[in-house]
């Protein structure tokens, strides 16, 4: 592991515990709202489920870009048995708390050490976890497909507003599906929102990063708000890599909050893209 990922690795991990201690209060404050607890207002409940899920794939997200498969595998099926409480698929009972609870525990015992992490067994949660699955009636067959199938053909987005860079990755992405462009954050998110009316939402997104009316950050935010307001799981949502000539390091963890599930930096080596796409299923 090279300076640059050690540092990087550190960053992730601080930000990994701050988003699990927020997702810790939330839950505890949902199972003391289960309890009865006096001053809950309505609607509370909704909005903690909502923070703990974002929390726990921020996780994920930067767990597969450094390579944390442990980490990312156990944050992925919590993330799905909160999706499930968020679309009303699992009712959120104590027990399913104080499940989501342990998973949150094991996950923090992982990132405390994650030079062991990749070796470490995580069965003992997964199996309880993959129990409230089913429970809210997903097989356990489809829970834990990773990744989906590639699609017969898919459908991509390029969002980018340099020439050079739009005609390479509009070509090298046209040999594997249909590829439209956009030019900007704002033109991005509205042909996110039109694909995803008409039924025909998009595969993958490639985005840059600094763009004008709006960057790739708050596109990417945009879209996944998009989603959620669908009630779209993470393991069927469009697939976001960033394609930027921005290294820095703190950009790169504000973008797996906002989370992408990628991030390439320019000038994009197209095999390491085609790699990315096929680790997400979207290519054979």
């Amino acid at each position: 592991m090279t300076h640059l990922d050690h540092q990087l690795t550190a960053e992730y991990l601080s930000e990994c515990r701050d988003h699990l201690h927020a997702m810790e209060t939330d839950l505890l404050a949902l199972e003391d709202s289960l309890g009865g607890a006096a001053g809950q207002s309505p609607g509370t409940g909704a909005d903690r489920i909502d923070r703990a899920c974002r929390a726990v794939r921020s996780v994920k997200s930067g767990a597969g870009f450094l390579d944390l498969v442990k980490i990312g595998k156990l944050a992925q099926q919590t993330e799905d048995v909160l999706v499930m409480m968020r679309g009303g698929d699992l009712l959120p009972t104590p027990n399913v708390v104080h499940v989501l609870l342990h998973a949150k525990d094991r996950l923090e015992e992982l990132i405390g050490n994650p030079s062991a992490s990749n070796g470490a067994d995580i069965g003992a949660v997964v199996e309880r976890l993959g129990k409230l699955r089913n429970s809210g009636g997903i097989r356990e067959a489809e829970a834990v497909r990773d990744p989906e199938p590639a699609p017969a053909r898919m459908r991509a987005l390029l969002v980018e507003d340099d020439f050079a860079s739009r005609i390479l990755l509009q070509r090298f992405l046209s040999k594997y599906g249909d590829c439209d462009v956009a030019v900007n954050g704002r033109e991005a998110v509205e042909a996110f929102a039109g694909a995803l009316n008409r039924g025909q939402s998009y595969h993958l997104i490639c985005m840059d990063l600094m763009m004008p009316e709006m960057d790739g950050r708050e596109a990417v935010q945009r879209i996944r708000a998009l989603e959620e307001s669908r009630n779209i799981r993470s393991t069927r949502g469009t697939k976001i890599i960033m394609t930027t000539a921005v290294s820095d390091l703190s950009e790169v963890i504000l973008c797996f909050q906002e989370l992408c599930d990628a991030y390439l930096v320019k000038p994009v080596d197209l095999g390491v893209l085609l790699r990315e796409m096929k680790a997400h299923g979207l290519v054979e």
